[in-house]
């Protein structure tokens, strides 16, 4: 009997932990393949290639991402393989059970929860005597009946096979994400997230998690993304962790989710001393800053804690944190949803995830809607339209806010430009963002592709339609942005006026002539009185040693009219009067990243 596993993750580069823990469960027994397609692949594609595969059982692992693609690939592949057993399972099938297989008359079972045994033991009364009544944690049909059988005991972790040794992934892990739990459950009741509903955290050993991380990672790794819920809620075991990592990562990058307030000091102090740049990053689920709307969904919070665990790893600069907000939430209107996103804003997070409340099936909040008069969509992902506080029309708003955060935040591609505007332009971050999305639908820009210097003139565009001051200012930051976002030198600018030809020339052999009033970027960009986070080491221009046909090579020079020095160390604009040289240089190290150097000018450079 030959099995198939599959599933279509959201992306090529993901990869699906869940189909390789059934595998590594039952292949002892059973010669089970896997398949893994995205959901954007076309359907006929993904049914050709399981039909030449030939198996007798094919399983989907199903979620809120991929469960309509899904049925449209079972519901082909029962019309040409009639007689192939369709088994589904995951989260989003494993609640309501009953409505999918009411829904799909074309899949014969659902495995329901965690799936290792249930799976296994199904593959037996497949291939035996076919008495499924047997088999706990599993739905499944009789005649026109859906039978759904009690639910299974939760296993013993440490007795699961580990699923991160195929040999067949070994090409793939450099190219791909690898998803790895510690441990699974979680410690908290959140109403609107599934993991509330499993009671308890279960902990695999600790020295066989070390081993599988050890093997992936002497075997190609580059990012691992651990999926415990709460990665940090034993401190002892996450302290422990860290410090293995840290001392073996070889380069490959981890990523956590983590519960910010509950960060132990000690935790803290240990990675801001050791962990090294870049290797670690953390996601946080803040979701709101609101205290009614925490206590109705029963999500214990501190933000006071929470800021400052925030701050701290902030301050290290060694860890990214991608924080995560929910709209939509009971209680939590259009101005009260203003003040969680500037309070979380406010903490400065290299990624700002704004998502939009989906009403998963088995949450408490479902269960609930009606009390708080919510619509929702009938299909997956079921995100919300309205509630009693919160409209359609104000979600709509938050939409276009979602999509210029995207562009012009988590995308890092105008850190300076935006930061700018943010304290000196607007009210708030959130009104800058909603503000300026509300203009780019106004110009129909959603509707096109965009290339990086749309993304500049269609600012420029907003920012001169609302008289915004300073906009000397503001270009001269914009200049910046665009040229930090190059690994090359630019062949083209989106400004109207460049640089004269032997002002160039007068710029540059005043650079050569005095390297050494060159700032570097770790000046220009230290903030005046606070403690330095870890910065990396850039080279003076001096000690770069390049001659004029290298810099005409490499690169780019502008006269910026004020004092960049002043603004990014915090200055205001009246304190940044003057002029400023821009020296922009590319491939000068390994990483392909630009290196700026900055020399304030006066008058007497007129005469050079």
């Amino acid at each position: 009997m030959k099995v198939i596993l599959s599933t279509l993750n959201a992306k090529y580069i993901h990869t699906s932990l869940a189909i390789r823990c059934l595998k590594a469960y039952s292949e002892k027994d059973f010669d089970i393949e896997l398949a893994e397609y995205t959901i954007k692949d076309p359907v006929m594609n993904i049914v050709s290639d399981l039909f030449q595969r030939g198996a007798d059982v094919i399983g989907f692992s199903c979620y809120i991402w991929n469960i309509e693609e899904t049925i449209k690939v079972i519901d082909v592949l029962k019309k040409i393989m009639p007689k192939v057993k369709i088994i589904l399972g995951g989260p989003e099938v494993s609640y309501d059970t009953d409505h999918w297989m009411k829904r799909l008359p074309n899949v014969d079972f659902i495995v329901v929860g965690e799936g290792e045994e249930t799976f296994h033991q199904l593959l037996q009364e497949i291939e035996g005597t076919q008495k499924y009544h047997f088999v706990y944690g599993l739905a499944y049909r009789k005649g026109e009946e859906v039978i759904q059988m009690p639910g299974r005991p939760k296993a013993d972790l440490n007795e699961l096979p580990s699923p991160y040794r195929f040999a067949e992934d070994i090409p793939e892990l450099g190219k791909r994400v690898v998803y790895f739990e510690t441990s699974r459950g979680c410690p908290f009741s959140c109403q609107f997230c599934l993991s509330s509903i499993e009671v308890g955290v279960r902990y695999y050993d600790i020295e066989r998690t070390k081993s599988d991380i050890l093997y992936l990672i002497d075997n190609g790794a580059n990012l691992i993304k651990f999926v415990d819920r709460t990665f940090n809620i034993k401190r002892d075991y996450a302290l422990e962790m860290f410090k293995f990592l840290i001392e073996n990562h070889r380069g490959c990058v981890f990523q956590f989710e983590i519960t910010a307030d509950i960060m132990r000091p000690e935790v803290l102090d240990y990675l801001a001393e050791n962990a090294p740049p870049g290797v670690f990053r953390f996601e946080i689920g803040v979701q709101s800053t609101n205290d009614p709307t925490n206590e109705l969904v029963k999500r214990r919070q501190n933000f006071a804690k929470l800021s400052r665990t925030v701050t701290k790893v902030k301050q290290s600069g060694k860890i990214d944190q991608h924080l995560d907000l929910i709209a939509g939430l009971p209680l939590e209107d259009y101005n009260t949803f203003r003040k969680t996103f500037n309070d979380v804003f406010a903490l400065g997070p290299e990624e700002l995830q704004l998502g939009f409340l989906k009403m998963l099936r088995g949450t408490g909040l479902r269960i609930d809607a009606d009390k708080y008069n919510y619509t929702y969509m009938d299909v997956a992902p079921y995100e919300m339209l309205s509630n009693d506080v919160l409209s359609f029309a104000d979600i709509v708003r938050l939409k276009r806010l979602e999509d210029v955060l995207e562009k012009y935040w988590n995308s890092h591609r105008m850190d300076h430009t935006v930061n700018y505007l943010i304290e000196r332009e607007f009210a708030s971050a959130f009104d800058f963002f909603q503000e300026f999305g509300d203009y780019w639908e106004g110009q129909g820009w959603q509707k096109i592709g965009h290339q990086l210097e749309d993304l500049f003139t269609r600012l420029q565009s907003f920012l001169e339609s609302r008289g915004t001051k300073r906009m000397d200012m503001v270009l001269g930051l914009m200049k910046l942005d665009y040229f930090l976002n190059h690994k090359y030198k630019p062949r083209k600018i989106w400004w109207e006026h460049a640089l004269e030809k032997d002002d160039w020339s007068s710029y540059m052999k005043m650079a050569l002539q005095h390297p050494d009033a060159l700032l570097s970027p770790v000046v220009a960009d230290s903030v005046a009185d606070q403690p330095q986070p870890y910065r990396e080491i850039i080279p003076t221009f001096a000690s770069l040693k390049l001659g004029e046909k290298e810099l005409q090579k490499h690169a780019v020079l502008d006269v910026l009219p004020f004092r960049l020095d002043h603004m990014l160390s915090g200055g205001s604009p009246l304190t940044a009067e003057g002029r400023t040289l821009l020296l922009v240089i590319y491939q000068q190290n390994e990483q392909q990243k630009p290196l700026y150097y900055t020399m304030p000018i006066g008058k007497e450079i007129a005469a050079i």
